[in-house]
């Protein structure tokens, strides 16, 4: 694996502005090669977030509850960029935690980095604006979806959008990240299944 993904991955998400090799390479410099062992974590909670390109894989965020019980707050797929918001952009601590579901491999970049690159590349804060955009976006359908959509609603959408999901996610962590208990899911996968036949 060479930069050359992270590089086109940059490119195909700054379509407003064409994005110089010199700029690209500069960006890259601060990127570096990681491969991360299914199960391993990115983030714990405590740590302040680091910017990764998650060039193949699957990882998973999550949080407690106050009863201590995991529940899951999203999924990554590859082609996505993986940080925690809040703890990157404040550099304050992660409440929450990343973990590779399978392994993953990817680009690695510090905040530090990042907050330079920011303020001295151009088309990496037009890069770095379209990512925040799009997961900004996929958190708020989120959070809607929870509100106004039912738990079957939510199960078909998550099928027709991350079939893949299943292939490799805990059936547990994807019960809580659509917010239903293990037997719901039992029980909706069920009746999907009947319709199905």
């Amino acid at each position: 694996m060479n930069k050359q993904m992270l590089i086109d991955f940059v490119k195909a998400n700054t379509p407003n502005i064409m994005v110089s090799q010199q700029a690209l390479e500069k960006i890259a410099e601060h990127f570096e090669e990681r491969t991360i062992a299914k199960n391993e974590y990115l983030l714990k909670s405590g740590r302040n977030s680091s910017y990764f390109y998650l060039a193949d894989g699957l990882m998973r965020a999550f949080t407690h509850d106050t009863q201590g019980n995991e529940v899951t707050t999203y999924f990554y797929p590859k082609d996505h960029v993986v940080f925690e918001v809040a703890s990157l952009i404040l550099q304050i601590p992660s409440t929450e935690y990343i973990e590779a579901v399978t392994e993953c491999k990817g680009y690695v970049a510090s905040c530090h980095s990042i907050n330079l690159l920011f303020h001295t590349v151009p088309e990496f804060r037009e890069f770095a604006r379209m990512m925040m955009v799009r997961e900004f976006v996929d958190y708020k359908e989120r959070t809607l979806a929870m509100i106004n959509k039912s738990a079957e609603e939510r199960y078909s959408e998550l099928l027709s959008n991350s079939r893949d999901l299943f292939q490799h996610a805990q059936l547990k962590h994807i019960a809580s990240y659509l917010g239903v208990t293990d037997t719901s899911l039992s029980r909706i996968r069920r009746e999907f299944l009947k319709k199905a036949c």
